[in-house]
């Protein structure tokens, strides 16, 4: 299994403020579907009750919570990080998507990046994406940087391998 995190984060690594994102990029959330479309996407449980409407279509989604009693459509869950992984241990490819807890215990056991990096602080971020120390990483990939319309703001992919 190849465990791999996908996340956009902001100039001082935010990537979240009231249980919620911090930017919404239209071609930033088609990137991630097509990147975690026919995987295993693992979150938390907070993240998981963010999106929109529940467990993401063409993906195996799984939850981590420490609630014994959670359930939801379409979802398994794992009380612990070892029980999500013995779960995906038979997956090609999973990708970790949130929340910064989750993202800081899977970090040192992440093979793959896939960042989205906005070259903007947003003020108030409350959940931030652990620091990324750039000797244990190669930089395999880059594009950009491109503008949202929407939004204006700027950002680029950057993919990244452990050493």
């Amino acid at each position: 299994m190849i465990l791999a995190m996908i996340v956009a984060i902001d100039a001082n690594n935010g990537i979240g403020k009231n249980n919620d994102q911090l930017a919404y990029i239209s071609a930033d959330l088609k990137r991630f579907k097509a990147l975690t479309t026919g995987h295993t996407i693992l979150m938390g449980r907070k993240t998981f009750e963010a999106l929109p409407k529940g467990a993401l279509p063409n993906r195996r989604n799984v939850v981590i919570t420490r609630q014994a009693d959670f359930t939801a459509p379409k979802v398994d869950v794992a009380e612990s990080l070892e029980a999500a992984l013995k779960l995906c241990a038979s997956d090609e490819k999973v990708f970790v998507i949130g929340g910064g807890e989750i993202y800081k215990a899977f970090l040192p056991k992440t093979k793959e990046l896939y960042l989205t990096v906005i070259d903007h602080a947003f003020e108030g971020a409350d959940v931030h994406f652990p620091e990324i120390n750039p000797q244990d990483w190669n930089v395999a990939d880059e594009e950009g940087p491109f503008t949202d319309e929407k939004s204006g703001l700027h950002y680029r992919y950057q993919n990244l391998t452990r050493r």
